[in-house]
């Protein structure tokens, strides 16, 4: 089963993660910029953030066997500070380097007038990057917030297609189905969707313009959640083929219209054989598993 995980904090997680995810067959990973738990206050820190997004953690995913890619955005949550509303003016700039395949995560958090803004605004970024779009749905009020979400995307111009909205369940996937966007799934643990409803969606939605992601990061969730969708998926009858299509063809459709994929396998990377630490972490307490 090969897998790109199209939704991923990998900053958040481990060299463990990285080791076990790569052994489940992941090869490919999307990182979405997002809120970090501790509010920024100063732009300088998105910049930071940005350019480890698209250095460090590009070069750490390598060192397990997987491509790791971005997603470049203010998120809903900041927006509504004035302290990080000012790295809007940093972010095109981000959306031309090598990596990048969209931008994101935008939408609504509390669907403020401020969350309205930024989400207009790099909507716009897009359309002149021509760069896809990933779209957070709001945890409180989801439906209203999907219907907001889809008459802004409507209202700006940009082709459906270059859209996913993300962390749908059974309320709200039908709306963005309708509209032509992609639809995006979050298998995590508590807070969204397990595996069996989402097999559930499948059954009922079909596979087109579906993407399965599971978002883990610094909250309690599991980066082998696609793994699990997928075993669940053949337990339900699904095909091999339609497997490979969730979690991995979907995935490259979506963010290859960005033209920034990069999907060769990793040099020193052989099928079948666990990743091996890659010297350039001499010195440090991950070389070769070890722990200090």
């Amino acid at each position: 089963m090969r897998i790109f995980d199209p939704h991923i904090h990998m900053t958040s997680r481990t060299t463990d993660d990285y080791e076990v995810m790569y052994a489940a067959g992941v090869r490919a990973v999307v990182e979405p910029a997002f809120w970090l738990g501790q509010p920024r206050t100063t732009v300088g820190s998105f910049v930071d953030y940005f350019d480890a997004l698209l250095g460090w953690e590009r070069f750490r995913a390598t060192q397990f066997g997987i491509r790791h890619h971005a997603t470049i955005a203010l998120n809903p949550k900041e927006a509504n500070d004035p302290r990080c509303t000012e790295v809007l003016d940093e972010i095109p700039r981000y959306l031309d380097k090598d990596g990048v395949v969209a931008v994101g995560e935008v939408g609504y958090d509390s669907m403020t007038p401020a969350e309205d803004e930024a989400f207009t605004r790099q909507l716009a970024m897009a359309i002149d990057a021509a760069l896809p779009v990933m779209v957070h749905t709001p945890h409180r009020d989801k439906l209203v917030g999907t219907h907001r979400t889809l008459d802004v995307v409507r209202e700006s111009g940009i082709a459906p297609g270059m859209v996913v909205v993300d962390h749908l369940n059974e309320t709200n996937v039908a709306l963005v189905k309708d509209a032509g966007a992609w639809m995006g799934f979050s298998v995590y643990p508590d807070t969204k969707m397990d595996e069996h409803r989402m097999v559930s969606i499948l059954l009922e939605h079909g596979t087109d313009r579906v993407l399965v992601n599971s978002a883990a990061d610094w909250g309690r969730s599991d980066p082998l959640k696609t793994l699990k969708t997928g075993r669940a998926m053949l337990a339900a009858g699904f095909t091999d083929d339609e497997v490979d299509k969730v979690l991995w063809r979907n995935p490259v459709e979506f963010y290859g219209q960005s033209g920034n994929l990069l999907l060769d396998p990793v040099p020193g990377f052989v099928e079948g054989e666990a990743p091996a630490a890659s010297a350039s972490f001499e010195g440090s307490s991950v070389l070769r598993g070890a722990r200090v």
